[in-house]
């Protein structure tokens, strides 16, 4: 029987909307409702996406820039508003669950970087599909958001690992600049918010069209 061959990376870091859950759309149409909601012009679909991945504040700065600043926090909860509403709508990408498993039957560290804030993120992982699947995870409300490297760097200091063993894997070129911020290698996904024709400036070491062609990618190659 031939051996197992060696893991390449022992430490996997997912993002979460847009490669885990399929949450782009809802997320945009959130931003939109929100600026509508606040007597502004409704941001276009594109604009509004762009922004996915980036801390809160960060990202309605850039969707709606002619906001003055201390109406950020009354946008946020318009946004939040609407989110919440319809966050039941929201699922796993189809085989998403089935490669984290794969991932943790090959004894991978698994963890998560993401944008949303800490709150939103352990309602997510506290449902019963998710529980104990990760590892550790980030947000951008506790460290720094994207493309900022801590979130990266934190989770590697946690599991001792070092940057060259460590996989980004995002939707968007705030996660692959991530990754190139942290020093690690990247993955990108091209089903979620940003166009894939962005992502070869950034170098990742493959862009997976769906969630089958990603686990079969870390599987051969992680």
């Amino acid at each position: 029987m031939s051996a197992l061959r060696p893991r390449r990376f022992d430490l996997v870091v997912f993002d979460w909307d847009g490669t885990l859950f399929d949450s782009t759309a809802l997320i945009a149409r959130c931003i939109q409702a929100a600026a509508v909601d606040l007597g502004l012009p409704e941001p276009s679909r594109e604009r509004a996406a762009y922004v996915i991945g980036l801390g809160l504040t960060e990202a309605l700065q850039h969707a709606v820039p002619e906001l003055p600043a201390e109406r950020y926090p009354e946008l946020g909860r318009r946004y939040r508003h609407h989110y919440l509403q319809r966050e039941h709508e929201l699922v796993l990408f189809d085989g998403t669950l089935e490669m984290l498993q794969a991932l943790k039957r090959r004894n991978h560290w698994l963890g998560v970087a993401t944008g949303k804030s800490r709150r939103g993120l352990d309602e997510c992982l506290a449902t019963v599909q998710l529980k104990g699947l990760f590892d550790a995870t980030r947000t951008a409300d506790e460290t720094a958001g994207k493309p900022h490297p801590r979130m990266l760097l934190e989770l590697m200091r946690e599991f001792g690992v070092e940057p060259e063993r460590t996989l980004m894997i995002g939707d968007t070129t705030h996660d692959l600049q991530l990754a190139r911020n942290a020093g690690t290698a990247s993955v990108a996904v091209s089903f979620g918010a940003h166009e894939p024709e962005s992502f070869a400036a950034l170098e990742p070491l493959h862009v997976a069209h769906s969630t089958a062609e990603l686990s079969a990618w870390l599987q051969s190659q992680a």
